[in-house]
């Protein structure tokens, strides 16, 4: 057995993103644990959510499962990478609908992610939360999806705070990316300018940086990842 270098649990394992995370950390002899609806077939573990239960109960299921997994381990980090996209304004007949799956997609694994950070992550560990540059104001053509990752920022802020329940010495920090370079978005953007698209690249080594204490920015950091021809910076917003 190769010896363990780090933990790391990626919550959205299966997804584009999520996906590519868990093979960053796998690369560098590093154990990983997936949280997602299917399985990650590259991570050591998996703990399966089910869709049709509750905020209580998904989050009651995940620590369990997570329990059994760890055992008395503690993990250096925790990446959230789980959400998706709906659009439509207040007058659409899917808003409601929309607006209940982008809450249950961003703001619930948000604070799922953050009640096993509680009980999971090292002192010193990193959890980090995907929030979206769009939610930094107002985004009539997509309510629900603006309003469930303002509530991720405004997580964020919260559980950087003195007395907010996380180990002592943690960051998190939320990405806030404007569009990511993932096959779902090539194949509906066809025409867009993908300059402009931040590769998943970038985004998995910013979280293997922050695993090695390397440019951690400040606790509580919402950081937008601003693309032009295809070189990525980070500006805090």
């Amino acid at each position: 057995m190769a010896t363990v270098l780090g933990r790391v649990i990626v919550y959205g394992g299966k997804g584009a993103l999520g996906s590519v995370c868990i093979s960053q950390f796998k690369a560098q002899n590093w154990w990983v644990g997936s949280i997602d609806m299917k399985p990650n077939e590259q991570a050591d573990a998996n703990v399966l959510v089910n869709p049709d239960n509750n905020w209580q109960q998904q989050q009651t299921e995940i620590l369990a499962q997570i329990k059994d997994t760890l055992k008395d381990e503690k993990v250096d980090g925790i990446i959230c990478v789980a959400g998706g996209w709906a659009g439509g304004n207040a007058a659409h007949k899917d808003f409601i609908k929309n607006s209940d799956l982008m809450w249950k997609q961003s703001v619930w694994s948000s604070t799922i992610a953050a009640s096993i950070a509680t009980q999971y992550l090292k002192e010193g560990g990193f959890l980090s939360l995907t929030g979206a540059m769009a939610a930094l104001k107002e985004t009539p053509g997509m309510i629900g999806y603006g309003m469930a990752k303002a509530a991720v920022h405004q997580l964020t802020k919260s559980l950087a705070a003195k007395d907010s329940g996380l180990p002592s010495n943690s960051l998190v920090a939320c990405i806030l990316p404007i569009t990511l370079d993932t096959p779902m978005n090539r194949k509906w953007m066809p025409k867009a300018d993908t300059s402009t698209w931040t590769s998943l690249d970038f985004v998995s080594n910013l979280f293997w940086k922050w695993s090695q204490n390397q440019d951690r920015p400040t606790n509580g950091s919402l950081l937008q990842l601003i693309t032009k021809d295809n070189k990525t910076e980070l500006t805090v917003a």
